[in-house]
């Protein structure tokens, strides 16, 4: 764990077995958690699914948002819900979307995390195109609006995090997208803490979340609707809760945003 936290392409020259690979299932007394989540953030509609397993029971979610505060979302245990795969997700429910992702170059950052050592890989504003139909209505997705989050490791028993991901201009006109965090993976230097200007990413100073989730940092948030989580199974517990909005401020390193869409998140989880 000296060796840690390291951040970039040195994470592959570290010698842990990291995704793709096979991880296993306990490490220092810790059970494996691994979820991916991919995610839409736009103007017209906000999305996400996902697909987490801790000691190999899975759990399964899915949303969508709309800018007049309708939301449609599930947390399950049931595979045909949620279909998700390298560049590509399907949802089939009380809505369904088919989407395809042009997944490209990651942030990758390994951190120690209690007596062992958490992974995660993020890409954000990639190119996402395919077809949502919400009741009668069918919408068209096809622009930079991607956010992908993979993430494993031997999280601690008692875990806690707020974290905000979105995708925006600024006000210069160029793309931008940030990744957030408070709790993990985020050590002064070398954390997951990223925006992405025009596709290239930076590592940001820390920031903090107002408990509230208002604001992270100098971004302050307007909630459009919310999808919300717990669960009490004997030995594990959790509560969760991730608005979706629209931002306005300005990003970590002083980029003045113009528009800005994307969630927040509060999550506590004994696991």
């Amino acid at each position: 764990m000296d060796r840690l936290p390291v951040r970039g392409a040195s994470v592959r020259s570290l010698g842990l077995p990291l995704p793709p690979a096979r991880m296993p299932l306990l490490q220092a007394g810790r059970p494996l958690k691994r979820w991916r989540y991919v995610a839409v953030y736009s103007p017209e509609l906000m999305l996400c699914a996902g697909e987490a397993r801790v000691a190999g029971m899975p759990q399964r979610w899915w949303a969508l948002a709309l800018p007049d505060g309708r939301i449609w979302e599930r947390t399950t245990q049931v595979r045909g819900d949620v279909e998700l795969a390298p560049g590509r997700v399907r949802v089939r429910a009380e809505i369904e979307f088919e989407l395809e992702f042009d997944e490209d170059e990651r942030v990758e950052v390994v951190s120690p995390h209690g007596r062992s050592w958490i992974w995660t890989a993020k890409q954000a504003a990639i190119p996402v195109r395919g077809r949502v139909l919400a009741g009668d209505e069918v919408r068209e997705v096809d622009g930079p609006y991607g956010f992908v989050d993979e993430s494993a490791g031997y999280h601690a028993r008692h875990t806690a995090w707020r974290w905000s991901a979105g995708i925006g201009l600024d006000e210069a006109g160029r793309r931008v997208a940030w990744n957030l965090v408070d709790g993990v993976h985020d050590a002064p230097g070398a954390s997951e803490r990223t925006v992405w200007i025009d596709g290239e990413p930076h590592e940001v100073e820390p920031v903090s979340c107002e408990p509230d989730l208002s604001a992270v940092g100098g971004l302050r948030f307007r909630e459009w609707s919310r999808r919300e989580h717990s669960a009490n199974r004997l030995v594990a517990r959790s509560r969760y809760a991730q608005p979706f909005g629209a931002f306005s401020g300005e990003l970590p390193g002083g980029v003045p945003l113009s528009e800005g869409f994307g969630v927040m998140e509060d999550h506590e989880v004994w696991w």
